[in-house]
């Protein structure tokens, strides 16, 4: 089988790579909300490592201190973030919460009401001063009355919510950096990171975290977190541990602020499946990952609302996601199942989502099993 690995890919050869991913050859897997899929390159890798593993023991672990370098360095080209302002955690959870034990209690917070409950909860569980806010059609409208009236310092939510697809404008949360300058804007990137091309450099995010596990198909146990250079000072992190740092307690000052991070032994089976995606994905081309997800996103939005399946929230945005939350009971989640259709229910709905390996014959596909 010809590898994706091998292949300079100009042209986004969608036949190509679906054989990558054997799921697809008796599903429809609109589920990525939930877990991204295994594909056959990854797969290989791993199995030669941990034959290496196998074979070699102790002497190939101590190689893996130079692969986790290596994979700051992609994931910091991947997002454009230099490398030292990377820290790889075994999930976006641990890393918000080694974040915030760092984080001045007298901030001022803004949640979302009903956002993913791992970036709502740490907030929630330490006593901040938190003002909780519905989403609703003017959401960057809302978000920014409330952040000048009730003098907010600090910003937290999901680029992508979890439970219905709505993506936050990005270009607004530039304009809230640049109007107010000492906020803090922290963003679980779990459900937006792979779907479409992200400059972190140039955003108005002063943190993001993710689990890799969804979008970036890097399977379990890896996730990333990207910080600003400026927002360091916001926090007064006291992490820390001998696996990764290697730090003697009298070279404790030169500690960097990411390794506070990584307190522990990182898994290089996970972090270097974790670089081996985003080289994949890189061979594809985010270009043409973020144009086929766009596709898809809009001829769905499009079919779903077309059936009035659709919140009336996400109906009144011009920009959506890929994840959507139909109006469905349990005969038409189960009918959807025993077409083979890949979903989960979350809240009064069915979610259904999709990424790149999906087409729009897919679409077409589930819209006839909604009708009958």
């Amino acid at each position: 089988m010809t590898k994706i690995t091998d292949l300079l890919v100009k042209d986004f050869k969608m036949e190509q790579i679906r054989k990558q991913f054997p799921l697809l050859n008796h599903s429809i897997y609109a589920n990525t909300a939930a877990t991204g899929l295994l594909y056959d390159d990854l797969l290989e890798w791993r199995q030669e490592h941990d034959l290496d593993y196998l074979i070699g023991g102790s002497n190939m672990k101590q190689q893996s201190n130079k692969m986790h370098g290596e994979t700051r360095k992609v994931v910091g080209d991947f997002f454009n973030c230099e490398s030292n302002n990377v820290a790889l955690v075994p999930n976006f959870t641990i890393g918000l919460n080694f974040l915030l034990e760092g984080l001045n209690k007298k901030e001022k917070v803004l949640l979302l009401k009903g956002d993913y409950p791992s970036l709502n909860w740490p907030f929630e569980s330490r006593g901040f001063d938190i003002t909780h806010l519905s989403i609703t059609k003017n959401l960057e409208e809302h978000i920014y009355d409330t952040i000048k009236t009730k003098g907010i310092t600090v910003l937290a939510l999901s680029v992508v919510q979890w439970l219905n697809g709505i993506m936050i404008d990005l270009s607004f949360l530039k304009k809230l950096k640049a109007d107010f300058k000492d906020l803090l804007i922290i963003s679980d990137g779990t459900q937006f990171l792979g779907t479409r091309s992200f400059d972190f450099s140039s955003s108005g995010i002063d943190v993001i975290g993710a689990s890799a596990y969804k979008w970036l198909l890097s399977g379990y146990g890896n996730g990333l977190v990207l910080i600003k250079e400026q927002a360091k000072e916001r926090f007064l992190l006291t992490t820390k541990g001998y696996g990764s740092g290697r730090n003697a307690i009298e070279f404790d000052h030169k500690r960097t602020f990411c390794k506070h991070l990584e307190p522990g032994h990182l898994d290089s089976l996970s972090f270097g499946s974790l670089q081996f995606s985003l080289e994949f994905l890189q061979k594809i081309g985010l270009e043409n990952i973020d144009k086929q997800n766009k596709q898809l996103s809009q001829k769905a939005k499009l079919s779903f609302e077309s059936l009035d399946l659709l919140d009336e929230v996400v109906v009144s945005r011009d920009s959506h996601s890929t994840i959507f939350n139909i109006k469905a009971n349990e005969k038409v989640f189960n009918r959807l199942l025993e077409h083979e259709v890949v979903c989960v229910q979350r809240g009064d709905g069915v979610r259904i989502s999709f990424h790149f390996y999906n087409t729009l014959k897919e679409i077409d596909k589930i819209i006839d099993i909604l009708k009958m």
